[in-house]
């Protein structure tokens, strides 16, 4: 198989990981809260890494890489996690995915930016027709909007689009599993402060589901899913396989079903339909 080949591959088993987080969450913050789910499972994650690394004494990274390990973990560690946290207390989970779609068009851009990509101008039209279906369908499912909401989701999305191309582009150097790794351990110091000023006033009534979110979150969302994603857009590149991204919601969508027996509409079906043939046009011309 081709290296193209590989990176897409990975790129989707990161996808479908990434995607068993939207279920894991709603499970989890019916024992924690938002904000400190998000830094719990970033600390877990950084505990985790910082043992890897240790026992497979991986260097550590070049003075050079410490400013781009800074704006993966400002991205997807801190800010994608913590804004879409804070939107969720003004807009629906529905409407968020509206932000969600943009997301794989946010990553292809900062492909071009930071990573030096030249997708052919095919690749934007199937990218565009990619996220205004999954805009759209979100759009037509989810309740009204708030300004303060939709102005953290598109902060979220923007800084989310700019780590995942940074971390693609460093994971070049170090490795997709050392990238995520070294920037979870950045973040350590403020996302272990957080969490404890954030811990619940009782450990009562959380109940065993919410402890299997929070560990489904800290340790495959935060961590093994990057390791296959930030390897799949190196080696398939970023632009291309960023609009994997554009199936996320649908896998969350069906695992939330099969999982936690939410119903399925006809219109999820088809919008899947048309997301799965724009990723297809988008992976030929990236």
């Amino acid at each position: 198989m081709s290296f193209a080949g590989k990176g897409w591959g990975s790129g989707l088993l990161g996808v479908v990981i990434f995607s068993g987080s939207l279920p894991a969450t709603r499970v989890a913050v019916a024992g924690f809260s938002p904000l400190f789910l998000t830094c719990a499972r970033a600390v877990i994650a950084a505990l985790l890494g910082g043992v890897f690394l240790a026992l497979l004494r991986q260097r550590a990274p070049a003075r050079r890489d410490l400013l781009p390990l800074a704006i993966v973990a400002l991205g997807v560690v801190v800010g994608f996690p913590l804004l879409t946290a804070l939107a969720l207390l003004h807009i629906t989970a529905a409407r968020s995915i509206v932000f969600i779609g943009l997301l794989p068009l946010a990553t292809a851009i900062f492909g071009v930016l930071r990573g030096g990509e030249r997708p052919k101008p095919a690749f934007w039209l199937f990218s565009l027709l990619g996220s205004a279906t999954v805009a759209g369908f979100a759009l037509f499912h989810s309740d009204g909007g708030s300004l303060a909401g939709d102005g953290l989701m598109v902060a979220a999305v923007v800084l989310c689009g700019l780590g995942y191309a940074e971390g693609a582009t460093l994971s070049r150097r170090l490795g997709g599993w050392q990238v995520i790794s070294w920037a979870l351990l950045l973040s350590l110091p403020a996302m272990a402060l957080l969490a404890l000023i954030e811990l619940p006033a009782s450990w009562d009534g959380i109940d065993a589901a919410a402890w299997l979110g929070l560990g489904y979150v800290s340790v495959f969302s935060m961590l093994v899913g990057f390791v296959f994603w930030y390897r799949g857009l190196a080696l398939g590149g970023i632009a291309g396989v960023g609009q994997l991204q554009l199936l996320q919601p649908f896998f969350g969508l069906l695992l939330a079903g099969l999982l936690l027996h939410e119903p399925i509409a006809w219109s999820m079906v088809a919008a899947t339909g048309v997301v799965v043939l724009s990723v297809a046009g988008a992976k030929r011309f990236a």
